[in-house]
């Protein structure tokens, strides 16, 4: 399996505007999250990095969520080439996972080139003035070692930012599959 990092951007970038639609065809715009702290997750339903913390980011978002982190998931994959990724498997994901937060669906990948996103899981949590604040890993578990799923460094991130504070700037890269392209 091909492990592909994140590109790890410029802490302090700017939140890239989107308006995208979930399964359903309902749309999410990114200026309904204004004043905010938002967390934007590039994911999809098949990838084993995914796959691996899928219940345990679950868990993440409803726990956070209570505390004033917005949470959105957005599947970029090319669903033509990888169908377990199109639309109404991303409803059965949502439902079987328990997800809270709107899971978008990004056909044109125009939301993830603007974003920079590289694989999936791809983590930017922006602060409430939706300026970059962490890009990097959910934690050190990977499908490949026996270290338990705990979320810790974006745990630590969204603490931080939903306390009005900067993240440590050292920040690990995510890992997983690439996003699948056109």
């Amino acid at each position: 399996m091909a492990v592909t990092p994140s590109n790890m951007i410029e802490l302090g970038s700017p939140l890239p505007v989107f308006r995208l639609p979930d399964p359903n065809g309902a749309e999410v715009d990114s200026e309904q999250f204004r004043g905010n702290p938002l967390l934007v997750v590039f994911m999809c339903n098949h990838c084993p990095f995914v796959k691996h913390i899928a219940d345990a980011f679950a868990d993440f978002a409803r726990e956070y969520e209570q505390k004033g982190l917005a949470v959105v998931g957005i599947n970029s994959n090319d669903f033509q080439s990888h169908p377990d990724d199109r639309p109404e498997r991303m409803i059965e994901e949502a439902r079987m996972r328990g997800y809270t937060f709107p899971y978008l669906v990004d056909e044109t990948q125009e939301v993830a080139r603007t974003f920079q996103a590289a694989c999936t899981p791809d983590f930017f949590l922006f602060d409430r003035n939706h300026r970059l604040a962490y890009r990097g890993q959910f934690d050190d578990s990977r499908p490949s070692k026996d270290t338990p799923v705990t979320g810790e460094d974006l745990r630590a991130a969204a603490d931080a930012v939903l306390a009005g504070q900067a993240p440590d700037a050292n920040q690990m890269p995510s890992m997983g599959c690439n996003i699948k392209w056109k």
